[in-house]
């Protein structure tokens, strides 16, 4: 199979896709694309906190023209999501989306298909073909998930053809299903067949809890086999949660180093103290300030002072009071109300003494 570092440079805006060893992390907003003025305020959210590009919804044309105010303002390369009428492509295109996202099964035939290319060829952006669960014919549902994951590759076999006949090569490829099994076998098929960037991820996975296991389970045996150029953690959720739970997986994987490592117990009837809202806390302070270090927020001291060792910082709670440990070796105690606020004096004070 064809590892991330061996696939096809493809050029999104001021991004690339494919041939690193870093999956790019991607959502899609979740707003109306022609409410510019909060679809902005949600693509700077997503921003912030490490989202690499963003994919909007193209219904209409007052949707499509958006995308030059909202490339201008938001700073990040935009792709544009587009069913049913290709002429939504071309007028997004020459707002500024930076590529397209198109799906084999409703897009049109091969002159629709041309004039995409021409005008993606002419504002030097990138398509994206993207088969899902959708696109498999229904007499193969109830099948194997191997006959279903090639039956979603030879979907887009043709247009691949197709636009490899035009000599267009800026291409990036997502085949998700919503059965696990199904998705990874796809995926290491096209990593087998095409040299192109692959964009990951289960569809329809559900609600955040349910998500989360269904998107871990198929997306890191595929990550950790070298297979995923970008990543999309699909969430019945705002895209803030999306790119978070991206960010997540991919450090605990080894592909993410630059991001906070949060430990937490899951406590027990030795709990003492009132460990849950501290702990989410401490973790949404983390991300949000995307602080690269190792802190625990612990509930006894029977697990407490163990994982300190191993954290830059470390909180152990017992009977209504906190220890504080820095690499491990106890600094304070102080009273519950206080917990917060001696951590992040802790954390400014070891971040400003590293730099």
């Amino acid at each position: 199979m064809r590892r991330r570092e061996e696939t096809r440079k493809v050029q999104v805006g001021r991004i690339q896709i494919g041939g690193s060893g870093r999956p790019l992390v991607q959502s899609m907003c979740s707003i109306k694309t022609s409410r510019k003025e909060e679809v902005l305020a949600e693509l700077l959210r997503t921003k912030a906190l490490g989202a690499d590009l963003m994919r909007l919804s193209v219904l209409d044309e007052e949707d499509a023209r958006a995308f030059s105010f909202l490339a201008r303002e938001s700073g990040l390369p935009l792709v544009a999501d587009i069913h049913f009428d290709h002429r939504l492509a071309l007028l997004a295109l020459e707002s500024g989306a930076s590529a397209v996202r198109i799906n084999p099964g409703n897009i049109g035939g091969a002159l629709c298909a041309k004039e995409v290319v021409d005008s993606a060829r002419r504002h030097h952006a990138a398509i994206r073909i993207g088969a899902n669960s959708g696109s498999i014919p229904k007499e193969l549902e109830e099948r194997s998930p191997k006959v279903r994951a090639e039956a979603l590759l030879s979907s887009i076999a043709p247009y691949v053809s197709l636009l490899e006949s035009l000599d267009f090569r800026d291409i990036v490829l997502s085949l998700k299903g919503s059965d696990v099994r199904e998705t990874v076998e796809a995926y290491r098929l096209a990593a087998e067949r095409y040299p192109y960037p692959l964009h990951l991820g289960i569809t329809e996975a559900g609600p955040l809890e349910t998500s989360l296991v269904r998107s871990a389970a198929g997306l890191s045996p595929l990550l950790l086999d070298g297979i995923g150029d970008t990543i999309r953690i699909s969430l019945t959720e705002p895209p803030e949660e999306e790119i978070k739970a991206a960010n997540r997986l991919l450090h605990d994987l080894g592909l993410l180093p630059d991001f906070p490592t949060f430990i937490s117990c899951p406590t027990c009837g030795r709990t003492e103290v009132d460990l849950l809202p501290l702990a989410r806390k401490v973790r949404d302070t983390l991300e949000e300030r995307r602080i690269p270090l190792t802190v625990a927020v612990m509930g006894c001291a029977v697990n407490g002072p163990g994982e300190a060792r191993h954290a830059d910082l470390a909180l152990c709670g017992g009977k209504g009071r906190w220890a504080l440990y820095k690499k491990g070796e106890h600094v304070l105690s102080f009273p519950e109300e206080e917990a917060y606020d001696r951590l992040l004096e802790a954390i400014d004070s070891l971040l400003a003494s590293e730099r």
